[in-house]
């Protein structure tokens, strides 16, 4: 166990004007409080937030994280309190120790809702400090060294979280030492066979090329030398987890890897980059696509490098990676790295503030926006989801036509894009142009594609795209936009059931009645309510009832008459993923050409079916509200929609609720064309007749001496119903053709 001396003599090494005193009494102190406390290993409890603070200071943290560090489990497992680390450590730490705290009360490795609101959490008390996160990874990294200590049962749980979720935060932080390996120790204890067969290929390889490594070493500094570039190389071979993705992920077997070492050649300066990247394109041949320029395009965490791969010596495939030592800097800490402090932490008194970044990395940047899609009321889960595939994702880089650089993750589609450019662009979106050609919003982006969006106003994103879309932060515009529509659409049903029932009660409707009746109705806003009483949340009696404490539903007794009326007379249809709103389509001797009242648990309203055609269950339905007119159901091939097509806050999208024990006819109208000859209108008849179809109206749509075309308003069960009879009558004698028609 490291010794307190040894602990600041670390930090003394990168930061020679630390603050011993604090970093004594953090050492002290956490010593005292753990005590006796032993870890599943019987190793002294102390022993994990002291490791957890030697790889912090590899990181070449300031003291202050160093302090978190030793602390972090001293208000969770001791007797310590806020108070006494606020007295001896100030205020600030004692409010990340409290932070970290929080987040371990529920453990990540527990169910999922926990764990998707433990990284809502997490990512939170990241954006208000940054050390928060480097201490979790620290943490997180000594638990996975110390993982076989773990009971069995709990280890792959734990491992498989850090895959999903510490080692990709890791990577996106710019931190790819610690993710490669949280990535080694997970992937070891996931997946032990794989493991283990690819851990001893890697053995062979390396025993039969012991020389390689150090061969390409020193003939790359020798070139690179003769032409007077300064430069340090370093080969190393690939880990087993970096092999075992590559073989899942470009379908490859072990035999066909051939880059399976990797080099980096650390130069001082940007240009130096370049000129080494020419030397070694000529004295190895390159491969062909597997050149990347990530110095003039950075990856979003960062990461500034140029990648190739060359055909090297004893023609074996090798990649060098070519950076500035300030480069590799970032390339090891991360956002680490990015810790550029006004003052030096040296002598501050305790109590005092700790110092302020004066620098945000991009990659803290992509976290900020991240955190971003937490305001949009998104569930647990899906806020889990959403992290996730953003975490994993690699880049590809489009631009705008004006030039606008964007990153987006890979497998992003012009969706993506749009939403990455704006919000309001991603909801006015209806098509795009990439490299100047017009093509499908699913189409991948490819890096240095150009990207135009075509927007229209009247344009609402469909529940679909989230279905296509692969950034969190599009998802969830969509998502949101979605409910927005929705909420729309049931706040102007809602309004017109409260004129039809403010009208029935001869009261007049104003939204400052409305705003009166609120705290009586327990809804926050007047859209709040016209909303609820669309979705049949709210009776319309009620919201009468808490304008007008003194009225009295005179219709009471006629509902409940109403209310007996044979079932078997009627049919249901609701509005989709909505319970207790209900349409009943009452028979044509009822109906009486008068519009079809909505039954719900609010109130009545008009609805009827589409005037030419109807439409029967099995047909993809819409709802068209119309005002003053009510609700019009069409099926959704009817060409009478199109007229709808720029209002989308007209559109209601409903389904059937039918009772398959209680089947009930629905109108339906169909074309026939026949020869004109005796009989052929009672073959007609009786077919339909015969296939138990029941028909309602007739008439001649043209007569000639030759044919004439007949239009039959049927009544029938569902569409399998009413396309047995058409299938039927396309056998009758004399009959050319059969259509259904749809108004």
């Amino acid at each position: 166990m490291m010794r307190q001396y040894e602990l600041v003599e670390r930090v003394q090494t990168y930061n020679p004007d630390c603050d011993e005193g604090i970093l004594n009494r953090a050492y002290v102190y956490a010593m005292q409080k753990h005590g006796l406390q032993k870890r599943a290993s019987g190793d002294p409890y102390f022993s994990h937030p002291l490791e957890v603070a030697a790889i912090l200071t590899g990181l070449h943290v300031d003291e202050a994280t160093i302090v978190i560090a030793l602390l972090h489990d001293t208000i969770e497992d001791t007797d310590a309190t806020r108070q006494e680390i606020d007295t001896l450590f100030g205020e600030e730490i004692g409010n990340l120790v409290e932070g970290l705290t929080k987040l371990k009360k529920l453990d990540l490795v527990s169910k999922r809702t926990e764990q998707a609101e433990n990284l809502r959490k997490l990512l939170l008390a990241i954006a208000e400090d940054v050390r928060v996160l480097l201490v979790k990874l620290a943490d997180r990294l000594h638990n996975m060294r110390t993982l076989h200590y773990v009971p069995e049962q709990k280890r792959a749980r734990i491992a498989e979280e850090t895959m999903e979720i510490y080692a990709p935060l890791a990577g996106r932080m710019g931190m790819q030492d610690m993710r490669e390996e949280l990535e080694h120790l997970a992937f070891k204890t996931l997946n032990p066979d794989a493991y283990q067969t690819i851990s001893q290929r890697l053995e062979e390889i390396r025993s039969k090329n012991l020389s390689l490594i150090g061969d390409i070493e020193r003939e790359l500094s020798d070139h690179l030398a003769q032409r007077g570039i300064k430069a340090v190389v370093k080969g190393r071979q690939k880990r087993p987890y970096s092999i075992f993705r590559k073989m899942i992920t470009k379908q490859l077997g072990f035999e066909q890897l051939s880059d399976i070492y990797g080099f980096r050649v650390l130069v001082d300066e940007v240009d130096t980059c370049y000129r080494t990247l020419g030397v070694v394109h000529t004295i190895w041949a390159s491969v062909p696509g597997r050149f990347k320029d990530y110095i003039s395009t950075p990856k979003q965490n960062d990461y500034r490098s140029l990648h190739t791969t060359v055909v090297g010596p004893h023609r074996q495939r090798v990649e060098l990676q070519i950076r500035t030592h300030d480069m590799n800097r970032i390339a090891e800490y991360g956002i680490a790295a990015h810790a550029l402090y006004k003052d030096g932490a040296a002598h501050r008194p305790v109590g005092a503030s700790l110092p302020q970044l004066t620098d945000e990395s991009r990659a803290y940047a992509w976290l900020r926006r991240t955190i971003e899609s937490l305001s949009d009321g998104s569930s647990p889960e899906e806020f889990l989801e959403n992290t996730k595939l953003e975490l994993f994702q690699d880049q590809v880089f489009c631009f705008t036509p004006k030039g606008r650089l964007i990153n987006l993750p890979r497998g992003a589609t012009p969706i993506d894009f749009a939403y990455a450019v704006h919000t309001d662009v991603g909801n006015t979106c209806v098509g795009c142009k990439v490299n100047g050609r017009i093509m499908p919003l699913v189409t991948q982006l490819q890096n240095g594609d150009e990207v135009e969006i075509i927007r229209s106003k009247a344009q609402v994103p469909p529940p679909t795209w989230e279905t296509i879309a692969i950034t969190g932060k599009a998802r969830a515009a969509i998502r949101r936009a979605t409910r927005d529509a929705t909420r729309k659409q049931f706040a102007s049903l809602g309004r017109q059931v409260l004129q039809a029932a403010f009208s029935r009660a001869k009261r007049d409707l104003s939204d400052s009645l409305l705003e009166l009746a609120l705290p009586r109705l327990g809804q926050p806003t007047v859209a709040d309510l016209l909303a609820a009483v669309g979705r049949a949340e709210i009776p319309s009696t009620d919201v009468l009832k808490a304008a007008f404490p003194d009225y009295k539903d005179e219709r009471a007794a006629s509902v409940a008459v109403r209310g007996e009326l044979n079932r078997a007379e009627e049919g249901w249809f609701s509005f989709a993923g909505q319970t207790g709103m209900k349409f009943r389509h009452m028979n044509s001797d009822e109906v009486g050409g008068r519009g079809l009242p909505v039954r719900s648990i609010a109130a009545d309203m008009p609805v009827r079916f589409a005037p030419n055609g109807g439409a029967v269950p099995g047909d993809r339905i819409v709802g068209i509200i119309t005002p003053g007119e009510g609700i019009t159901i069409y099926p959704i091939q009817s060409p009478a929609l199109k007229a709808y097509d720029e209002q989308p806050d007209v559109w209601l999208d409903v389904r059937w609720d039918i009772d398959a024990d209680d089947p009930v006819r629905f109108p339906a109208q169909i074309a026939i064309h026949s020869f004109n000859e005796p009989g052929s209108l009672a073959r007609i008849a009786q077919t339909i007749s015969d296939n138990d179809g029941n028909i309602d109206n007739i008439r001649m749509a043209r007569r000639t001496s030759d044919f004439h075309e007949v239009v039959i308003d049927l009544e029938v069960y569902d569409l399998k119903h009413l396309n047995r009879i058409i299938n039927q009558l396309r056998t009758v004698q004399n009959v050319s053709r059969v259509e259904r028609v749809n108004g």
